[in-house]
């Protein structure tokens, strides 16, 4: 890689444009840079030095605008340690004095009005503005799921969450979100143990208590992903990743076991009982309930 033109990406942060390249190399050895994928093309005109992550391809659209580019939905969720979807689209504000458009893997959004703070130098619409505006967009499971990870990240209220489903009044899916924030808790741990949960909501069971402590008789904590304690009734999410292996399946049985000595039951549930057979889940742990004398 010639120098000047590696002094050029690094510094601007592993982004230049097509303009700039073609003043240190030829545009043949652009496009033998491309060849060899030593560069890759992340937007028209612009290029990163390697393949560009999140970051790097938002920063060549401020190269590319002239102005540091805001971010809204999914992606600003990301920035806040709340996104739950996991996907690599990006959400973007359309500059003011710009005209950016959709294209691959880019969605650009206006959002006048919409309350906006800075973070990591990006303007950023606010965490509760944005943990509702992207439950609006979400099936009710994945949108309690995403209300859930936004109060564990700590960046939102019950109340403020609330506060910004009645600015956003009116606007398509705000009733869905309006009528799960009540039931949003920051304890759920992954968006399954939220789906998992709203099955239990929808099907009258009693709330459970999620992530409830005890101490078994050789003093372990241990933690359990939804309890009812007045009845030492249990339910447990097996993710099917965190319980592989000999290792894990010994310690699945050491946990199971410390928890019948202490007189508690446990009701297993795998992603199937949640999305494929909710009202068997359902009936199973209300059977349990009413065993153990709950009305």
């Amino acid at each position: 890689m010639h120098d000047e033109l590696t002094a050029l990406f690094d510094s601007q942060g592993g982004v230049a444009t097509a303009g700039q390249i073609l003043t240190v190399v030829s545009r043949r050895h652009l496009e033998m840079l491309l060849e060899c994928t030593a560069l890759e093309r992340i937007w028209r005109g612009v290029y990163s030095l390697g393949v560009a992550d999140s970051d790097r391809r938002l920063r060549g659209l401020d190269l590319l605008c002239g102005e540091v580019v805001g971010i809204c939905m999914d992606t600003a969720a990301c920035a806040y340690g709340f996104d739950t979807q996991g996907g690599s689209d990006l959400h973007v504000l359309n500059p003011a004095g710009h005209q950016l458009r959709h294209a691959e893997g880019l969605f650009v959004h206006r959002r006048d009005g919409a309350p906006l703070i800075t973070v990591s130098g990006r303007p950023t619409t606010t965490p509760a503005w944005t943990a509702v505006e992207v439950a609006r967009t979400l099936r009710r499971p994945r949108a309690l799921a995403t209300l859930d990870a936004a109060l564990r990240s700590g960046r939102c209220s019950r109340d403020g969450l609330s506060r910004v489903v009645a600015a956003q009044q009116g606007r398509r899916g705000i009733v869905n979100v309006r009528d799960l924030v009540p039931h949003a808790d920051g304890r759920a741990e992954s968006p399954m143990e939220s789906e998992a949960r709203l099955v239990m909501i929808d099907g009258g069971l009693p709330t459970p208590v999620l992530q409830y402590e005890l101490v078994d008789a050789r003093g372990r904590l241990r933690r359990l992903d939804f309890a009812w304690p007045e009845h030492t009734v249990a339910a447990e999410y097996d993710s099917g990743e965190w319980h592989l292996g000999a290792e894990a399946l010994r310690r699945d049985r050491e946990k199971l076991a410390a928890l019948q000595d202490l007189g508690w039951l446990v009701v297993p549930i795998v992603a199937d009982d949640v999305r494929r057979h909710p009202s068997a889940l359902v009936g199973r742990i209300h059977a349990h309930l009413v065993a153990r004398g709950c009305a």
